[in-house]
């Protein structure tokens, strides 16, 4: 396959030489999928201030530092940051400001992406190619996008189209430090916007068959270095919609969308073999269908509405060793997930009078949970189909006034409800049927926003949300160490920023924010006797505080030289009644990412940028010693050749100094690796 990409290439780069000049499409964002944002007066939209609380990642910015995955283009942004589940589970994952993905919800145009029985979502399975932008909402998340913000948002945006035709095909391969051939990458798409509709289609794809260590990596009984064992991974999407926009207020669209992965699991170097388990996900996959509209109810008000269907269908396998060949023991056996979601949501927005405008929404959606585990031992044994189905229920308003032209205040607040309808388990050859509680919970926030001219803002807002737990916290017994907690409460937040932004001189601009987030109610796994025997359960037990402070500024020096700098420090405090030892994982106090952008001549410009990380706090896969896994400093380099007005090669190294280093206890990140893509517009 690696040839035939390098083929498809060459011959790629020889239709771009003799392609004919093409305009710059403008931003292709797809309006009707992007979240609230809170920028409320029409001068500072007009000087495109960046919104309260808001970063966005831009799909050149993604391509520009071959952020393939959503995980790794998440470390663009000041105040997020990527780590790494480690175990046997292998998911890489995301936090907003201190907050994990149970806290933070991942949407795909604005419709959120949910799984029924846990949301262990992996970010590293949700592909960037084809994305306009990546919206990362912080503390203040607005209560008209649903609920679940306690602590941020994530929502990824896929592309409109906005010539009568365009298109654009890429084609990229990724190597070791040794130039051993690791996998390729693939995007191509097309679109045509006219008066009155517009239709756009596209397809991305990553193939790696595997990725190297470091040289510097110390072998160990479980992994000897070189290429990582287990470390396969394969993703692909597809995304097509067509839109009808009658006149210049409204308009109506249907999308659908589908993610389908595989991957291995790697094991920790630390762990012993016997204590390693040979799991890995055959299908991974995500569907979605989805319509979005806006309508003008008059010249004052606007309905927007959202209706959804949304599938997610996982396998999990486990084996008998790393060979990965035969399921005969009791350690085998094979778990499907098989859920589905559906719901929408109406939202009407209100011009009372030319400074105040008020907006109300209503939310549904209803989840349903599926799976039925095989085992292989003593005997083949398929066990009934186990569910859990719930229904979610949100209603929210929210105010916008503009106090004087330079003053804005926000205001809103919502109701949340959880209705669970089925709940089942199957354990000792019998079913286990739940207590079937519901659950409730009150949010509000509010917001200042000074303008102190058209390129400069000051801002300060709080916001109290929470978030429902999941079904495999309130019922899972993983694997017969846990009991249930079916009155398990919300988790809660309140977030209290302060922060604003300006464009200094010419085109530089600077943002800066503080944040204080107070936490209760944390869901924490507490040990206890049940009916005589030591297992764990989730309780509401832990509280505490995260505060901190992110900088950013990203400046155009000049024709040939571009210059940006994000930096964010945090701290985390929770308690835990049961263990003094607990600390919070997976996120460094201090983390910088810079880069120059310098056209050394017309068509040829180069980018050094750096990925630097205090350490952060790990555990044993045991759950026995936490510890810190240390700093390190990440090196890339990345060349750009402008071949044609609409073809351009990139290539590059990511850690180019082949730094060893690790998030989370017993799994080394990847060494030094190399990058050539090609990309043609048109």
């Amino acid at each position: 396959m690696l040839r035939v990409s390098l083929a498809s290439t060459v011959s790629l780069l020889a239709l771009a030489i003799t392609a004919p000049t093409v305009k710059a499409a403008e931003d292709q964002a797809f309006s009707l999928g992007q979240i609230e944002q809170i920028v409320v007066s029409a001068q500072a939209i007009q000087q495109r201030l960046q919104p309260m609380s808001q970063s966005v990642v831009s799909s050149e910015e993604m391509y520009k530092f071959n952020e393939q995955t959503l995980d790794r283009a998440i470390d663009l942004v000041p105040g997020a940051v990527s780590s790494n589940t480690g175990g046997n589970r292998n998911e890489r994952l995301i936090f907003v400001r201190g907050f994990d993905r149970f806290q933070v919800p991942l949407s795909i145009d604005g419709i959120r992406v949910y799984l029924p029985a846990d949301n262990r979502l992996d970010y590293g399975l949700f592909l960037t190619a084809d994305l306009a932008q990546i919206q990362v909402q912080k503390g203040y998340v607005s209560v008209l996008d649903g609920p679940g913000g306690m602590g941020g948002a994530i929502n990824l945006v896929t592309k409109q189209p906005t010539q009568p035709f365009e298109w654009d095909v890429r084609g990229g391969m990724t190597a070791s430090g040794d130039l051993s051939a690791n996998g390729y990458t693939g995007y191509a798409s097309a679109g045509s916007k006219q008066e009155k509709y517009y239709v756009h289609v596209s397809g991305a794809l990553t193939d790696m068959m595997r990725w190297s260590l470091s040289d510097r990596y110390v072998p160990t009984a479980t992994e000897n270095g070189g290429f990582r064992d287990h470390s396969l991974t394969k993703n692909w999407r597809v995304n097509a919609k067509a839109g009808y926009t009658p006149n210049d207020s409204d308009e109506y669209s249907l999308s659908f969308t589908q993610q389908s992965g595989k991957k291995d699991a790697p094991f920790s170097v630390t762990d012993t073999v016997a204590s390693q388990r040979d799991w890995r996900w055959p299908y991974w996959d995500v569907q979605s269908i989805y319509f979005l509209s806006t309508t003008a109810l008059g010249q004052n008000m606007h309905l927007k509405t959202k209706a959804y269907y949304n599938t997610f269908k996982n396998g999990l396998e486990s084996y008998d060793d790393a060979t990965y060949t035969t399921q005969k023991t009791a350690k085998a056996f094979s778990s499907p997930y098989d859920d589905n979601a559906y719901g929408g949501s109406l939202e009407l927005d209100a011009d009372l009078a030319p400074s105040d405008t008020i907006k109300v929404a209503a939310f549904y959606r209803r989840d349903h949970h599926e799976e039925a585990q095989t085992t292989y031992a003593p005997t083949l044994f398929v066990e009934p189909v186990q569910t859990n189905e719930e229904d979610t229920y949100s209603i929210a308003l929210e105010n916008r006034f503009h106090v004087t032209p330079q003053l804005d205040f926000v205001a809103g607040g919502s109701y949340d409800y959880r209705d669970l309808r089925i709940a089942n388990d199957f354990a000792s050859n019998a079913f286990v049927y739940y207590a079937l509680k519901d659950a409730h919970a009150w949010n509000g926030q509010a917001a200042l926003i000074y303008n102190i001219d058209p390129t400069t803002n000051v801002y300060a807002n709080v916001s109290d949300r929470t978030r429902f737990p999941t079904v495999f916290e309130r019922f899972s017994s993983r694997f017969g160490g846990s009991t249930s907690n079916p009155g398990l409460k919300p988790e809660r937040a309140v977030n209290t920023e302060i922060g604003g932004g300006t464009q200094l001189f010419g085109n530089t601009k600077a943002s800066v924010s503080l944040y204080y987030n107070d936490v209760t109610d944390v869901i924490v796994s507490v040990p206890i006797v049940a009916n005589g025997t030591n297992v764990n359960q989730s309780q509401n037990v832990g509280n505490g505080h995260y505060y901190g402070a992110e900088f950013s500024i990203d400046s155009h020096l000049a024709d040939h030289l571009d210059l940006a700098v994000r930096y964010s420090t945090i701290k985390r405090v929770i308690h835990n009644p049961v263990n003094a030892a607990f600390r919070l994982t997976g996120v460094p106090s201090n983390q910088i990412f810079a880069y120059l952008t310098y056209g050394v001549m017309d068509r040829v410009s180069i980018s050094p940028s750096v990925l630097a990380a205090s350490d952060r706090w790990t555990v044993t896969t045991n759950g026995a010693t936490y510890f810190r896994t240390g700093a390190y400093v990440q090196a890339n380099l990345q060349a750009d050749i402008r071949v044609t007005s609409n073809a351009d090669i990139s290539f590059g190294a990511r850690n180019l100094f082949d730094e060893n280093h690790q998030l989370t206890a017993g799994f080394p990140e990847e060494g030094r690796n190399f990058f050539l893509n090609l990309r043609i517009r048109g």
